[in-house]
């Protein structure tokens, strides 16, 4: 099947940021008397903003619970990591330069809200490659769920069949198959990783153009 586009996650794909996600949900509901452990957090690993907000205040609920501004907060942190930290994906701008030259369409498919993905396009300086820049805060639900796959294909006006998405969770890869996309799992090194749901497997953005496009 013939590819003509190319969907990357961004957590933990285009940038290294999971861990700032851990230390905001650590910062911010710390201090409304939560209980973040380890155990706790891995779960909420793969959730909206949204749907990590709600899952701590399950457990823990407090008074004057104000679910948009607790996301802000959370976001704010994160984005502010981001902007003071080394975190890109080591070739990732080499990488998303050459698929464009090629002239394939490229999207962003995130559960993370917009405004991060625009604050990591501009650090990595790709913004203007991005042909679609999509999140799950726009859907009725987040990944697995494939919605926002589904609507990042039909903003590239390219069929989700001749879509490959690039992902480093179970989650998103899930996501990707069920839009009927084919699957790239990025184990940023780690060749201890793999997935049944991904049709490629690529370390590192160095030689990933061969190991995918054959290029």
């Amino acid at each position: 099947m013939a590819l003509k586009a190319v969907i990357f996650d961004m957590d933990g794909v285009l940038i290294d940021s999971e861990k700032f996600w851990t230390q905001a949900e650590l910062d911010v509901f710390s201090s409304y008397g939560v209980k973040v452990t380890d155990d706790l957090a891995a779960q909420t690993k793969y959730m909206t903003t949204q749907e990590v907000t709600e899952f701590w205040y399950e457990r823990f609920p407090w008074e004057n619970f104000d679910s948009s501004d607790l996301e802000n907060k959370v976001v704010t942190r994160v984005i502010e990591m981001i902007q003071d930290q080394d975190c890109t994906m080591s070739g990732v701008q080499g990488f998303i330069t050459n698929l464009k030259n090629k002239e394939y369409k490229i999207g962003l498919a995130t559960n993370a809200p917009l405004r991060v993905a625009h604050v990591v396009l501009e650090k990595l300086q790709v913004r203007d490659l991005f042909d679609t820049v999509h999140s799950s805060e726009f859907e009725t639900q987040g990944k697995p769920h494939p919605a926002v796959y589904l609507s990042s294909a039909k903003n590239l006006g390219v069929s989700p069949e001749h879509c490959i998405a690039i992902e480093d969770s179970p989650s998103g890869l899930k996501a990707a198959k069920e839009a009927g996309m084919q699957t790239v799992i990025f184990t940023n090194d780690d060749e201890s990783i793999d997935s049944d749901l991904a049709d490629f497997k690529i370390l590192n953005f160095e030689n990933a153009l061969l190991t995918v496009f054959g290029e």
